[in-house]
């Protein structure tokens, strides 16, 4: 005989009317025993009252559904908002001022960045360079002693290649110092207002965003209801707008101290990076030393176990 089937579907229990299938009118489904069709029974539940800790979790699972909530229905509006600007068919907050000056931030990183990469590719030629100039040194010298009738003559060579080899460290050092300069302005100070910047734009697109959700209500009808959103809507437009307009004062009061900042630090750097390859390339070595005593540079010492200038960078 086969064994009683049972299938549970949309809470309804449905059983073979075998009589093989059940034990005093039971049915057993996986392992689980459930009690007579249609006996009325349910498992028992003790009534325990809920203790402060059920109500804690309750509490905190409401504000956490309030938070998604409140998220969910930002992001719905602003990506409203976004698509109905995109399709030309939602006004936009312009403040064109302001955002001339962030798309010239903008173009100046771009322009930095590529100052700063063909910075680091001197630094890696000039210290490939070293290596070349410090090694045909070494080959000079070894010659000098092992040929005799052109000893003197290798021995000039050598301790040429070896004033090279020190005046391009001391070029490397101020070169390095200038790249290392370049990326602090580059990724930190410039990015910390372009991150502000982004937090601006996001909150403008929120500020439009709630500003056309309260005109849409303005025009609807004025009943109870409505009028009870409409306050609703009129204190959650404040807000972002008052966010709007403190970020845009940080990204107006960031742009000015930044510029401030990169016309002090180039000015500085400009001047170092000319007067160090001018002296370099004019043979000048009290000039190229006399430079990085002016800007702090200092070398590490002949011998010293130390990270090169191309390493640290």
């Amino acid at each position: 005989m086969k064994p009683a089937l049972c299938l549970v579907a949309m809470g309804a229990l449905v059983m073979d009317s075998s009589p093989q299938g059940s034990v005093g009118g039971a049915t057993e489904v996986s392992g689980c025993t459930l009690g007579p069709l249609g006996s009325g029974r349910h498992p028992s539940h003790s009534a325990t009252p809920a203790g402060p800790g059920d109500e804690v979790a309750r509490g905190i699972a409401g504000e956490k559904f309030d938070i998604v909530k409140k998220w969910g229905i930002n992001t719905y509006k602003c990506t409203k908002q976004l698509l109905s600007e995109r399709f030309g068919r939602g006004s936009r907050t312009v403040d064109l001022e302001l955002e001339l000056q962030i798309e010239l931030l903008r173009e100046t990183k771009r322009k930095y960045e590529s100052v700063l990469q063909l910075g680091r590719a001197l630094t890696a030629h000039l210290y490939s360079l070293l290596q070349t100039q410090h090694a045909l040194g070494d080959a000079f010298a070894d010659l000098s002693q092992k040929s005799p009738e052109l000893q003197e003559e290798f021995g000039y060579n050598a301790e040429t290649q070896k004033l090279l080899c020190k005046n391009g460290e001391t070029l490397l050092g101020a070169v390095n110092f200038f790249v290392s300069s370049i990326n602090t302005l580059v990724t930190k100070t410039m990015e910390d207002t372009l991150m502000t910047v982004k937090q601006y734009e996001a909150a403008r697109l929120e500020y439009d965003a709630y500003r056309t959700d309260l005109e849409e209500l303005s025009l609807g009808p004025r009943d109870a209801a409505t009028r009870g959103r409409l306050e609703s809507a009129q204190a959650t437009f404040q807000a972002h707008r008052d966010k709007y307009e403190k970020l845009r004062g940080d990204v107006a009061i960031k742009l000015k101290f930044l510029e401030e900042n990169k016309i002090k630090v180039m000015h500085k750097q400009l001047l170092l990076f000319h007067n160090a390859v001018s002296a370099y390339f004019a043979g000048n070595q009290k000039q190229l030393e006399q430079t990085l005593q002016q800007f702090n540079i200092k070398l590490r010492p002949p011998g010293a176990e130390k990270p090169s200038w191309l390493e640290e960078q």
